[in-house]
């Protein structure tokens, strides 16, 4: 039935295959290729696997969590394993990368603001020899991955060895009045309009000076609560307090005026750089507010003073990335409960939402729910099945590759068999060029390696396969059953088919017929070109 629907919504559009195929070998090409139309957008909305999906990782730095492995390796070293890491995240099936650039106040790159991040060589401020940004950003656009630069906006550390052991050009040295310490813990305090103007313009900087593709925030606004302790904001509040409600109220409009702020900043320098956030998983119980979710645990509402609601009403946000890290059916917070609440939450906002997946949690002692190897796939056969979650970042890197290794190879089974690509940037005006000079040659091995030559403003491509007698169906192009591959913008592009099953050479008839492979550019928008000139498998390579 769906199919008949998709059908019928594109019946206008039905030769955008047929007008976009190539001519056999010797041939005139057909004069519709070089009219070579977009894929009808209804084909994606009605796709019974939509193409676009976030499935992202957060690569985490402080206390060298994920990378480096420790403090003090050589620059080849740091980049064997950074390249290690993006290789398992393309392995995995995943298309975006959350790299860890701001831990502690500090830098994972060049910085003339704030000084290197100590968990690179093992003093901060000690220069590791190239430029871990640059590199990452290069590696991961090679794989065809994309890379969101992670910001913590407020930490500074934790006292030994961080507070003990800042840089002289630190933040919180150069402006002490800056610090508040909490517990065991060093914060830069959102009460002052300087820290925000200051963490803005850190942001600013890495997005003008690199190449990202997003801005990521995590949970630390203001600090987790610790029992008797309290945040000594004393001064800021009576400074700049103002006619706020309370100071709960005031915390909060200074969280929201350093999100609206990046934004705004993010939108005017580079619009396709999306920004979002991935916050506590509970905003407001339903005990605390009417409209809050019935849960039981800690609010970020009050607790980090984090309105994310608010961020996502008023459009401070691209995405947003609530960390639900409890199993379904968990009674204090349970994921059956939450994941449909924060979707009902964006419904129909333009903001995005992805589900924070607790990969560490796999194989956790004394917790039944997360044992078995489908410990993973069962959070996302729940959450997968509402329209409004658009995909998933798991933390964290290490943990997909360790105790959550099998749970990971069970997940790309059940869900991510098929790659996707990445969600789209709101903005941008056109689409890139239709690919030219396609080619697919089948090896000696039965791969079939596709080639074609590089498109101009391509940021990476998508590789297609369809069978003979879908080769007229207008949507075949518009979900994920015919996408093979995402390929990052190489200066000779191309990708290898290790799934064509013997079919497809141009002598020979296979099960469906011969397949035909297209490919489309993706802009730095993610807006996808039209599919150009389709090719047969050619002869065998000699």
């Amino acid at each position: 039935m769906r199919r008949l629907l998709r059908w019928a919504a594109t019946a206008a559009v039905l030769p955008v295959l047929a007008a976009c195929t190539g001519a056999p070998d010797g041939a005139e090409p057909d004069a519709g290729a070089a009219d070579a139309r977009p894929i009808p957008a209804e084909c994606e909305d009605t796709a019974d696997l939509p193409k676009r999906q976030m499935r992202g990782v957060w690569l985490t730095t402080v206390r060298n969590i994920d990378w480096p492995s420790e403090p003090g390796l050589d620059a080849q070293e740091q980049k064997d394993e950074l390249r290690a890491r993006l290789d398992d995240a393309r392995e995995l099936g995943l298309n975006a990368v959350f790299f860890h650039v701001r831990p502690t106040a500090d830098a994972v790159y060049a910085s003339d603001k704030e000084p290197w991040a100590r968990y690179l060589t093992g003093d901060q401020g000690g220069d590791p020899g190239y430029d871990p940004l640059e590199f990452a950003v290069e590696e991961a656009h090679a794989r065809g991955l994309e890379l969101h630069a992670w910001f913590n906006p407020y930490r500074v550390g934790w006292d030994d060895p961080d507070l003990e052991g800042l840089a002289d050009d630190h933040p919180a040295v150069e402006h002490p009045d800056w610090l508040v310490e909490y517990d065991d813990q060093g914060w830069l305090d959102p009460g002052l309009p300087e820290v925000r103007e200051w963490v803005t313009g850190v942001v600013m900087d890495v997005v003008g000076r690199y190449d990202v593709d997003g801005v990521h925030f995590d949970d630390y606004f203001y600090p987790y609560p610790a029992d008797g302790e309290e945040f000594d904001d004393d001064a800021s509040w009576k400074e700049h307090g103002g006619d706020a409600e309370d100071r709960g109220a005031w915390r909060r409009s200074n969280v929201d005026a350093l999100i609206a702020d990046v934004h705004t900043a993010i939108g005017e320098s580079k619009p396709w750089v999306r920004f979002g956030v991935s916050p506590f998983g509970i905003w407001r119980n339903a005990d605390s507010a009417d409209d809050g979710s019935d849960t039981k645990g800690l609010e970020s509402y009050s607790a980090q003073y984090a309105d994310t609601r608010a961020w996502i009403r008023e459009g401070s946000v691209d995405y947003i990335v609530p960390q639900l890290y409890w199993e379904r059916g968990f009674s204090t917070a349970d994921y059956e409960v939450l994941a449909p609440w924060w979707a009902e939450e964006v419904r129909g906002t333009g903001v995005d939402l992805y589900i924070g997946q607790a990969a560490y949690r796999v194989g956790e002692d004394g917790e039944k729910a997360w044992k078995g190897e489908d410990a993973l796939a069962r959070q996302l056969d729940y959450s997968g099945d509402l329209p409004e979650v658009g995909g998933d970042v798991f933390f964290s890197m290490q943990d997909m590759r360790g105790g959550a290794e099998e749970a990971m190879k069970r997940l790309q089974e059940d869900h991510y068999a098929l790659p996707a690509l990445p969600p789209k940037a709101q903005g941008g005006e056109g689409r890139p060029d239709p690919v030219e000079g396609l080619r697919a040659v089948r090896g000696d091995d039965g791969d079939v390696r596709v080639s074609w030559d590089p498109a101009e403003g391509a940021r990476s491509y998508a590789v297609y396969r369809v069978s003979e007698e879908e080769a007229d169906d207008p949507c075949a192009l518009g979900g994920r059953e015919s996408l093979v591959g995402v390929v990052g913008a190489l200066d000779e592009p191309s990708f290898t088919d290790t799934g064509a099953d013997g079919k497809g050479d141009a002598d020979e008839e296979g099960d469906g017929g011969r397949p035909r492979y297209f490919v489309t550019a993706l802009d730095r928008y993610r807006t996808e070109g039209a599919p150009g000139e389709g090719t047969e498998v050619g002869p065998r390579a000699d």
